[in-house]
């Protein structure tokens, strides 16, 4: 334990800044408030990664019984105690006993002293020397604390007992907390510590500051016994006064009072400026000496709902773009820290999100403090997923999430409860606590002008986004496995970015909720197909759909969607024209980077080489305006590979990255595929024609025109029974073979979807195959295939887009490089958690080089846009409609490639890019194979 004033250290923010609850500690750029403060002993430790063992026992589940020691804050279950619960019905005698002895400073005599906990799951009784500190607490996410003053002995040992009840003594709290669609765990998850106020002192405050510098602060006061007056005064972080002091004179007995002043000029908070200011708030007596000072962060910015219009921060109106986030991480449970706080928040912000909703519960504090200080718009939700509190439980908790969160510019609005899981007698609560008076949504539904449905299909979002009423879907896209989040996103913000009433959304989720478990041996488990809902794995291990979303939602775009194609514009006169989406934002403030490339060839590793790079700041493109960024590219750029474009925003964190081939897959396949002198000569047999140049021999099988057999220097090499049509069917009609000047050639013909064959094997060593489909209607995939072993295969080096797999839905977000990567066989979000995934669709192929057991196979395409399919990806159960179909062939060169859906939807109702393929007619297709070195 420790003793300290209630400064940033005792919450593990660090030195930027202040808490925003309105209790009492110092100044972020380290001068003292003016007068006494709130002094602190943390009982427990700070947070998850900074812990203090307490004596511990639990009454059922695993080493029950058992009095040991546990750290703290934790959750029991991830450290080896009591039972893993998933949103069901838990063991009601599962309870966790803790005791503690700690020693307050006689120096607290005096003092008003009061134990609080930051929360507890989920009912909640206290002890200290044996005697109860009051009524049990019910309600597992919130703060709440006790007068202790008369218990304890200062400058001696106390003892502190507490019992932690897994399951809640009311129905109603185990209705909207314990039944939620996750997972439920137990124990002191949140700091414990002992706050110790002067007599007289402050014991809250909540601030309304307004965009246009109006400033009023409601302070609560407990101990005035005469006359005396509060006072603000208002800094800049770095301690700089903003204008004079301002105060109001109190009577004796005086519990509130409000104090009111005006800002010239206040520098604005937004997520894209999050600008902070402090207040110290101070008592004083009437002869002026202090008796109490408090200080917090906050913001001026203003929040409006424009009915029938939008949301508007500042005056101008935003676009939410936002995920879902639980307090989680898989060996802690939803106890956290600050470390992964900040991890999470810089994720979101990485994918150009702007907004956060907690769900289905208020997170730490300095959670909180961090999106302040970092930038992102928040929805702070009261628990109830599904079912709701009864109003006299609900009431108090209510009380604690608002006070506790009221002062954080961050926050937008309050959620109560989710999906029918709210108390409407609780709606008029919140703004009892809330000068701001901040508007409260019914995630799910329409209230207080805001439509937040769930889960719409493409055709019901584009119904809302031109209704009468704002829009703006508290979840969609559901994530679960591979499928939601990013794919069909393309679609549906085309629709929700651009709309007149649409205030943009929520992903569902931000991360798969897989606990470790160590009555498993370690095993992740995501309980089936419920909690494996992620844009990043558990451990924030990115999936595809992170970059796909940090595309799309990037506040620079492109304006010639014809752009975001891996090849080069068919006009380029050295500007990329560019859309600004940023809210407050001006493009100048922005920096670029522009390079020249050159890729590297097959057996060279990946990547690229920079032939020539520059710098530049943006052009003024004023927020929501279009504009070109010139660049000042040498004459000869266009011998370059490709070019790449990157952009940053003012604080130097990557918004957006292009890159553009300059040289077509021809022209790789011109410079791999080298004629040499040599021969090539063939052996007809029964059932094949065997052709052989050098090591390479090749056969093709009579009975079916296909790739029957390879050998290189005599070894296997398991390709076989292509080309197959991926989709359709074809009759084999026969097929000639003859010399073509050092070549051999054999060519067959089909009537049905394939058509036509023509296999080359020249002297270089070659295989050259030519084909021809016709396609017409609509279908999942087209294209040809190969079989081959999955067993073989050991990884990839390819040039493409990647370095992950795409759907037909989901094709932003990876970019044009050699990339490489070694087998795995991941389920997405639900085994092996290898990123990225080795297995599905890898768009825009030039050329690949599969390592194999038997030796690389190098398949290289003479045209542009083609789809490499690498075997059929692993699933986790019961994927529900988050999947995608597949053509039979292990290998596939396809032109078209299949959509995926999510958890709610099948593909088809996502939007255009989500429906089938449409057959153009006759496809035709050069692929070369080199077996070896």
């Amino acid at each position: 334990m420790h003793i300290k004033r209630r400064d940033l250290l005792a919450i593990g923010v660090g030195a930027a800044g202040l808490s925003a609850a309105g209790v009492a500690f110092g100044n972020p750029a380290g001068a003292a408030l003016s007068g006494p403060v709130t002094e602190t002993m943390t009982l427990t430790g700070t947070d998850a990664d900074h812990t203090v063992d307490w004596d511990f026992q639990v009454t059922a589940g695993r080493r029950s019984g058992e009095w040991s020691t546990i750290p703290t804050p934790s959750n029991w279950e991830c450290h080896g105690f009591g039972s893993y619960n998933y949103g069901s019905t838990l063991v009601p005698e599962e309870r966790g006993n803790y005791r503690h002895t700690f020693t307050p400073p006689s120096s607290w005599a005096g003092r008003r002293i009061h134990l609080v906990f930051e929360a507890a799951m989920t009912d909640t009784e206290v002890w200290v020397n044996g005697t109860s500190a009051g009524s049990r607490h019910r309600g597992g996410f919130y703060e709440f604390r006790y007068d202790v003053t008369e218990l304890l002995r200062l400058g001696q040992p106390n003892l502190l007992e507490v019992t932690v009840s897994k399951e809640s003594s009311d129905n109603s709290v185990n209705d909207a907390e314990r039944r939620g669609d996750y997972w439920n765990f137990g124990g002191i998850f949140r700091p414990v510590s002992l706050r110790a106020f002067p007599a007289v002192h402050i014991e809250r405050f909540a601030v309304d500051a307004r965009a246009d510098g109006s400033f009023a602060v409601d302070v609560m006061l407990a101990g005035v016994t005469a006359a005396g007056r509060v006072t603000g005064r208002i800094r800049r972080l770095d301690g700089t006064a903003v204008g004079a002091d301002f105060s109001v004179a109190v009577p004796a007995g005086a519990t509130k009072a409000t104090l009111t002043t005006t800002v010239d000029g206040p520098l604005q908070w937004t997520a894209e400026t999050p600008d902070l200011y402090q207040v110290e708030i101070s008592v004083a007596t009437g002869s002026g000496t202090v008796l109490h000072s408090i200080g917090t962060r906050f913001g001026f910015r203003t929040i409006e709902v424009r009915a029938g219009d939008g949301i508007y921060v500042n005056g101008r109106r935003v676009v939410l773009k936002g995920a879902n986030r639980h307090t989680f991480w898989p060996t802690l449970g939803r106890a956290s820290s600050p470390r992964i706080a900040r991890l999470d928040i810089g994720l979101m912000k990485d994918m150009n999100m702007n907004a956060v909703r907690m769900s289905h519960y208020p997170p730490d504090p300095y959670f909180l403090d961090l999106c302040d200080e970092l930038g992102l718009y928040v929805l702070d939700e009261l628990a109830g997923w599904q079912k709701r509190y009864d109003e006299g439980v609900g009431a108090p908790l209510v009380a604690a999430l608002v006070t506790r969160d009221a002062n954080h510019p961050s926050v937008l609005f309050w959620d109560n409860g989710n999906e029918g899981g709210w108390n409407v007698g609780l709606d008029d609560d919140f703004a009892q606590y809330d000068p701001q008076k901040r508007t409260v949504l019914h995630p799910w539904t329409t209230f207080n002008n805001v439509d937040t449905s769930h889960y719409q299909s493409y055709d019901s979002t584009v119904a809302k986004a031109a209704g009468g009423t704002v829009f703006m879907p508290t979840e969609f896209l559901h994530g679960l496995y591979d499928g939601g989040a990013g794919a069909g996103l393309n679609d549906y913000w085309r629709v929700m970015g651009g709309g007149q009433r649409s205030a943009g959304g929520f992903i569902w989720s931000l991360f798969d909720e897989s606990v470790v478990r160590d009555d498993r041996g370690g095993a992740l488990d995501t309980f089936g197909n419920r909690a494996p809902d992620g844009i990043l794995g558990p451990f924030r291990e990115k999936e595809a759909s992170f970059f796909t979303i940090r595309d799309i939602w990037s506040p620079i775009q492109l304006s010639n969607p014809d752009y975001y194609a891996s090849t080069f514009p068919r006009s380029f006169d050295r500007t990329v024209k560019i859309v600004n989406r940023y809210d407050f934002t001006d493009v100048s403030r922005c920096r670029f980077r522009w390079q020249l490339v050159t890729f590297v060839s097959p057996g060279a590793g990946a990547g690229h080489t920079v032939t020539a790079q520059g710098t530049l700041t943006g052009p003024s493109i004023a927020p929501g305006a279009a504009g070109s960024v010139p660049l000042d590219l040498p004459a000869d750029w266009s011998n370059a590979d490709a070019l790449m474009l990157s952009a940053t925003d003012p604080g130097g964190r990557a918004v957006a990255g292009w890159t553009w081939r300059i040289k077509k897959a021809a022209d790789f396949a011109g410079r791999l595929v080298i004629p040499v002198a040599g021969s090539v000569t063939a052996v007809e047999d029964s059932t094949g024609i065997t052709m052989t140049a050098g090591p390479t021999t090749v056969t093709i099988g009579k009975a079916n025109g296909r790739l029957t057999g390879v050998r290189q220097a005599g070894t296997p090499v398991s390709l076989t029974n292509g080309p197959a049509p991926a989709d359709g069917s074809s009759t084999f009609g026969g097929l000639t073979h003859f010399q073509d000047g050092t070549a051999w050639v054999v060519q067959a013909t089909y009537t049905g979807d394939l058509t036509t064959v023509r296999w080359r094997l020249d002297a270089n060593g070659w295989l050259h195959l030519e084909y021809t489909y016709r396609r017409t209607g609509n279908h999942d995939y087209f294209g040809v295939g190969f079989d081959y072993p999955e067993a073989n295969v050991r990884g990839l080096t390819w040039l493409g887009d990647g370095p992950y797999r795409v759907y037909k839905n989901r094709l932003r977000g990876v970019s044009a490089d050699v990339w490489t990567k070694q087998y795995n066989n991941t389920a997405t979000g639900a085994a092996g958690f290898q990123y990225p995934e080795f297995k599905g669709y890898h768009a825009r192929t030039c050329w690949a080089a599969l390592s194999t057991t038997e030796g690389t196979i190098t398949m290289v395409a003479a045209d542009e846009g083609l789809f490499l399919r690498l075997f059929t990806p692993a699933a986790g159960p019961d994927p529900i409609t988050a999947t995608a179909p597949y053509p039979s062939k292990g290998l596939s060169f396809l032109d078209a490639i299949a959509p995926i859906g999510n958890k709610f939807h099948s593909a088809g109702v996502l939007g255009p890019e989500s429906r089938p393929n449409v057959g153009a007619g006759d496809y035709h297709r050069t692929i070369y194979f080199r077996f070896g070195a």
